[in-house]
């Protein structure tokens, strides 16, 4: 028996999984969103990213939302200040958390009211290091946030 058909099937192989190995080159954990009530058209999304090889998160998409930007929120002396970046840079092996407070995506233009313990459709785009797209479909739960003086 020849090696050839063993090497033409292993790189026939290779050749197939390499768009799911280029997909997993960003890890998402822990993606929610806030529930909103009836009037409010805006909220935001939440989640923990970490790229192997190091990325840039360039926006999102959903059918669910007219309109995502990338935020910072921070603090200014005593007021607190938010606004869009253009992109936001994920260096290799290290978690970026998007969370309230912080940076976050924030979702303008509802649909519909986002409603705590449904799942919102989300595509996140990013660019590798290597300056190829990369492109990540989620589901994100929807879950009302906890107010500050929850438990005390």
């Amino acid at each position: 028996m020849s090696g050839a058909p063993v090497s033409r099937t292993l790189a026939l192989l290779t050749l197939a999984l390499a768009p799911l190995w280029a997909q997993a080159q960003t890890q998402v954990n822990e993606a929610w969103a806030r529930a909103t009530v009836a009037p409010q058209k805006a909220s935001g999304a939440f989640m923990q990213l970490r790229s192997a090889q190091g990325a840039r998160l360039l926006g999102a998409s959903s059918p669910q939302v007219g309109r995502i930007e990338i935020h910072e929120m921070r603090m200014e002396g005593s007021t607190m200040r938010m606004r869009a970046l253009d992109a936001l840079d994920l260096p290799p092996g290290q978690t970026v958390a998007l969370k309230p407070g912080g940076f976050h995506l924030m979702l303008f233009e509802l649909k519909a009211p986002l409603q705590d313990g449904s799942r919102l459709p989300l595509t996140l785009q990013l660019q590798g290091k290597d300056g190829k797209p990369e492109s990540l479909t989620l589901e994100l739960s929807v879950r009302a946030l906890a107010p500050a003086h929850a438990g005390h």
